[in-house]
């Protein structure tokens, strides 16, 4: 199998800095979250040439570069960029798997036959992405990626181009992997990039500086030294990858909404309610349940914030998804003007459990889901609306109340 990797350098530099270039060539790092770990994000080519790299903590950045400008992450905006990019890279019939905001691998085979070799396909998920990309392809997922890090520099991309793309074939990945620094498994390791830095920080200060030395340590001291963590990182320095993992066709089940003014508190979990409700008469559900959740918001003074939601079991349930949801309110870092809800995972349509009996309340409910649907299939989502309270203090009437899509009457 040949994988490709599509990659944006800095992309989550560079959407967080909203387009002031100027930002980028200082030494900049993205900031740590709000209330979570204290280390630095992407970083500038300026800060770079300070020592300062992704997943360092926030004290040691600063130490090594005490002129280092901290952007704030805005994982909304972001995450909205990437995911028009991934639906126009899917538009050329790419399976992605994307994992990482500006970073995507999907398989070549079944595209080769429609642009006629692996070059022509790279070029036409570049073209597709319509940003400043990069990209190459290997057997695996690893070495794509560093391929397509290192593209750029002529010397590597004269000795592996072909048609005019960077190509590793299966033979050479080890060796094209060999030389490179290991600190390009720092954001390979764990999704904070904390916990790789720390493992490449101990391989360095061990004289252990490129993929090659750690590929050649025998696996029994790597695990007795550094343990799991070790030998996935051995298991990448040798070229080694898991399969590739599609993400779900349901993928783009969204709603948002804009808030009048900053909102916080009991406005902020009807507005909640809300989203719940037209996400589950959403058409596109089409009567799937939802297995995975991300919660977004557009921070009143300025920034974004995200966070994922995922059910035990599938569901379509309006009180579960809100049961949910609303713990993570409490994570907001401030008030917000914009809420959005996306469906990332969707399961099975719901079926039917049969039963010896059932009480006249679940078959009246039956009925009653059963005339909602029959409603909306002929008249459309907005149908059938009920009337939620949002603002019960408010004097103006558009915001004591809203209209809400009726509750599904689904399991």
């Amino acid at each position: 199998m040949t994988v490709s990797c599509v990659l944006v350098p800095r992309f989550n530099l560079t959407a967080a800095a909203g387009g002031r270039e100027e930002l980028l060539r200082r030494p900049a790092a993205l900031a740590p979250e709000p209330g979570r770990e204290q280390i630095v994000g992407e970083t500038s080519g300026a800060a770079e040439a300070h020592g300062v790299r992704a997943g360092m903590r926030l004290s040691e950045a600063l130490a090594r570069c005490p002129e280092l400008t901290l952007v704030p992450p805005d994982l909304q905006r972001t995450g909205e960029l990437w995911e028009a990019a991934l639906l126009r890279l899917e538009g050329i019939g790419a399976a992605v798997e994307s994992e990482r905001l500006g970073e995507a691998f999907f398989s070549v085979e079944g595209l080769r036959g429609l642009y006629g070799s692996i070059a022509a396909t790279l070029a036409t998920a570049r073209s597709a992405i319509g940003m400043s990309v990069r990209a190459a392809a290997a057997p695996t997922r690893f070495p794509a990626y560093a391929a397509a890090l290192h593209s750029g520099r002529r010397a590597r991309r004269r000795r592996f181009t072909r048609g005019g793309e960077m190509v590793i074939p299966p033979r050479e990945a080890r060796g094209f992997l060999s030389p490179l620094p290991v600190s390009l498994l720092s954001p390979r390791l764990d999704p904070s990039g904390a916990t790789g830095y720390e493992l490449v920080a101990t391989l360095e200060r061990l004289g252990i500086e490129t993929l090659g030395r750690l590929a050649e340590l025998p696996a029994a001291a790597i695990a007795d030294r550094f343990g799991a963590l070790g030998l996935r990182a051995r298991r990448l320095a040798r070229g080694k990858d898991g399969p590739l993992r599609p993400r779900d066709a349901g993928k783009g089940l969204a709603e948002s909404m804009e808030l009048p003014e900053a909102a916080a508190g009991p406005q902020l979990e009807r507005a909640l309610s809300l989203l719940v409700d037209r996400l589950l008469a959403n058409p596109r559900r089409r009567g799937r349940t939802v297995r995975a959740l991300r919660l977004g918001a557009r921070l009143a003074g300025g920034g974004g914030w995200r966070s994922e939601a995922a059910l035990r079991r599938p569901s379509a349930r309006a009180d579960l998804l809100r049961l949910v949801l609303l713990p993570k309110l409490g994570q907001l870092p401030g008030p917000v003007s914009e809420l959005s809800l996306e469906a990332t995972a969707l399961g099975a349509a719901a079926g039917d459990q049969l039963e010896l009996a059932r009480s006249d309340r679940e078959r009246r409910r039956e009925r009653l889901g059963e005339a909602v649907r029959q409603v909306r299939t002929a008249a459309g989502p907005g149908a059938l609306l009920r009337v939620l309270e949002v603002d019960f203090s408010s004097g103006v009437p558009e915001r004591r109340a809203m209209l809400t899509p009726f509750p599904d009457m689904g399991p």
